[in-house]
């Protein structure tokens, strides 16, 4: 059984878009949709919350996801969005948490979970707006990571998640045809 067949009907009354206010249920059936879907689509629907001009945006975003992050998931996300990001942004923001001790000895520094609880979710979301600016697939990437942590997502409210449904229904209108 395809995992349209399993949420199909539930994901066409997102695929006219994510207009007006979202539906009470929104929570559940992005859970539903999460559990049944490729993470690829799922990935592809938090993009496109992340570039809807309806929602925060992927700096302010990405802070929130990361204030609800796990240490282990914020030391994911920093070390995706290292090599998106000036020297001098990184240099700024580890120093800041105090860590500018990672930087310089040459390479990319990996930040392990105990440092990253160390940096603030204002840091990331600035972190996070210089490297769209310098690198715009970093989206498609950070929108993959939190394809494998979909519960997370869900604090990013329910008009984010309406557009999420609203991509991944429009993802398999595609597909399908």
């Amino acid at each position: 059984m395809s995992w349209m067949s399993t949420v199909g009907s539930l994901l066409q009354q997102y695929a006219g878009g994510a207009a007006g206010a979202p539906p009470a249920d929104v929570h559940a059936h992005f859970d539903q949709v999460a559990q049944a879907a490729p993470a690829s689509a799922i990935a592809s629907g938090i993009a496109a919350a992340f570039q809807s001009g309806q929602t925060a945006g992927f700096g302010p975003m990405l802070g929130t996801l990361f204030s609800n992050s796990t240490a282990e998931q914020k030391a994911g996300l920093l070390n995706q969005l290292i090599g998106s990001v000036s020297p001098a942004m990184l240099s700024s923001v580890l120093s800041a948490a105090g860590l500018s001790g990672l930087v310089g000895a040459g390479g990319t520094p990996q930040i392990t979970p105990e440092q990253a609880q160390q940096i603030s979710p204002q840091a990331v979301q600035q972190m996070a707006t210089h490297a769209q600016g310098a690198n715009p697939s970093i989206v498609d990437e950070v929108s993959g990571f939190y394809a494998q942590h979909a519960t997370l997502v869900k604090t990013l409210g329910g008009a984010a998640l309406s557009i999420a449904l609203a991509r991944v229904a429009q993802h398999q209108q595609s597909a399908s045809a």
